[in-house]
């Protein structure tokens, strides 16, 4: 693996990284901030200065409008996007609609891409993706799914609950993972506005960082037509995959952001703030915490690129999007808990945005699948290799 990054993607990362300062930045303290993520109008402000610095969705295909970048080249770029808990939402690049536009560029026809995907690229509006179910439904085991989807004619009825469906309040559609009757999983696309898909409540969680918080959705004989499934019927789980590994490695990208600019500002406290005769960072204890935020980066970094690498190459990438998802998730959070411990009472407060930081990112060892999970199926995976005779 080279780790020399080309000429045109550092240049890159240098308009990124200077947006985020001049125009991100500044606007953390906006009021339209809500407990359920940003308002509206704050998200369409944030999306209109990037789209104004031809830095909106640069994910996306060319064909579509972005920058058609690789999954090395997102790695860069989304962890300076992420330096500001504001810079995914502005760039068009946060779940779930960063995961979704991956998912329909690979399988959505091209009506489908016409009436739902041009849109998201273009920052017009916002999408959910309804898999997770309450008890006894669909969790960390997709297989326990049960929400319904009965063919009626040319269409079909979609019965069941969703929980924790992130960014569904004021998404414009979604995509609702559903059991068919041959018994296999099936996914479908609908607009939110129809009869029969409602939103029952807002669920309030530690994270304010998701536009459209997390939801709780409902399905009463919701209609769908057979043109809108997304893909071929039965085949949902499948398309499951080709959405997650890449998200769940955006993911670690984005965080990685966070936790560098918690250690920064760990880092710039520690320097200039004087205890017991000297400055805190020379003090053996804080000293050590900076040293070891900065080998968690590194570690961190390091696992992203080359996951990111792998799927580059073609290949799924499932067992390395899942070490990558265990390394990032405790890794930035060793290092964003380490930074609030380096602020002290600054660090449990809103004057500095680390509290902000450590609330968001402590469901990320939950998100896209508990870690547990993940070294469960590593595991397996690894026990496998074994019984074939090598690893």
């Amino acid at each position: 693996m080279n780790f020399a990054l080309p000429d045109d993607l550092i240049a890159l990362q240098a308009r990124v990284r200077k947006f985020i300062a001049n125009e991100i930045v500044p606007m953390e303290s906006d009021p339209r901030q809500t407990p359920h993520g940003p308002s509206a109008s704050l998200r369409e402000a944030l999306v209109a200065k990037a789209r104004a610095n031809g830095l909106l969705t640069p994910h996306a295909s060319r064909e579509m409008g972005g920058l058609g970048l690789t999954h090395v080249a997102k790695a860069v770029i989304f962890e300076e996007a992420a330096y500001s808990p504001l810079g995914p939402t502005a760039m068009n690049i946060h779940a779930p609609d960063e995961g979704n536009i991956h998912l329909l560029e690979a399988v959505a026809t091209e009506a489908q891409k016409d009436r739902w995907l041009r849109p998201l690229v273009q920052g017009q509006i916002r999408s959910c993706f309804a898999m997770t179910e309450p008890a006894p439904g669909a969790g960390s085991d997709p297989s326990m799914l049960m929400t319904t989807a009965v063919r009626d004619g040319d269409d079909y009825l979609i019965n069941g609950r969703k929980w924790l469906i992130t960014g569904a309040e004021g998404a414009s559609f979604a995509i609702i993972m559903a059991r068919t009757e041959d018994g296999n999983a099936t996914m479908f696309l609908t607009d939110t506005d129809q009869p029969g898909f409602i939103l029952e409540r807002m669920m309030d969680s530690l994270d304010t960082c998701f536009t459209g918080g997390h939801c709780v959705l409902r399905f009463e004989n919701l209609r769908v037509p057979a043109s809108h499934v997304l893909g071929e019927v039965g085949k949902g789980f499948r398309y499951a995959q080709v959405r997650l590994a890449p998200a769940r490695l955006t993911h670690c990208m984005r965080w990685l952001g966070q936790a560098r600019r918690a250690h920064e500002v760990a880092c710039t406290y520690a320097s200039q703030r004087e205890s017991f005769g000297k400055r805190l960072g020379e003090h053996q204890g804080v000293g050590f915490m900076l040293a070891d935020n900065e080998m968690d980066l590194l570690t961190t970094r390091l696992a992203i690129w080359h996951c990111a690498w792998i799927l580059d190459q073609g290949e799924r990438g499932n067992f390395e999007s899942s070490m990558a998802k265990v390394i990032s998730s405790e890794g930035i959070w060793r290092v964003i808990d380490r930074s609030v411990q380096i602020l002290g009472g600054q660090g449990v407060t809103s004057e500095a945005i680390v509290d902000r930081i450590f609330r968001d990112a402590r469901g990320f060892r939950i998100y896209d699948g508990p870690n547990e999970v993940h070294r469960m199926s590593l595991a397996r995976k690894i026990v496998s290799r074994m019984e074939g005779g090598a690893l």
